[in-house]
């Protein structure tokens, strides 16, 4: 059964691993899917954080767009995908790599790894998406 506008963007902030894809840009080549964190607000844009030179960096400047998908399996199986097109491109700030870690770590363990993230990951860059297209899902207790 499909979410509502309400459940989608609500399942959507909460602290989920996503799988982002995006289009490889490669003839015979599937799109570039790998696990990343995200952050969101319902009404608002996705932002995820990723090395200014990463292959993630560089597929999704030339593609434009992207799409993530999150879901879980307990207490009942439930998705949420979705894509848009790349809004913002931006150096990314202490300050979002601190609230993009505090979403997925526990509090104890959050500045030992921006001190570490900060030192060995390099140049990072906020990339922001304006949700176009949604698809979701709840099967249940299935």
């Amino acid at each position: 059964m499909a979410l509502n506008r309400a459940e989608r963007e609500e399942f959507l902030a909460e602290p989920h691993i996503a799988a982002l894809a995006v289009e490889s840009g490669e003839n015979g080549r599937a799109p570039l899917t790998v696990p990343i964190w995200y952050q969101y607000e319902p009404g608002g844009e996705v932002w995820i954080m990723t090395g200014r030179d990463s292959l993630k960096a560089r597929l999704i400047g030339a593609a434009g767009r992207f799409s993530l998908m999150v879901e879980r399996v307990e207490p009942t199986v439930r998705y949420v995908s979705v894509e848009g097109a790349v809004v913002a491109t931006e150096a990314a700030t202490h300050e979002q790599l601190h609230e993009m870690a505090s979403r997925y770590l526990p509090a104890e363990k959050v500045d030992a790894y921006v001190e570490k993230a900060a030192k060995e990951h390099g140049e990072q860059v906020v990339v922001r998406l304006s949700p176009e297209r949604w698809l979701s899902s709840d099967l249940g207790s299935v």
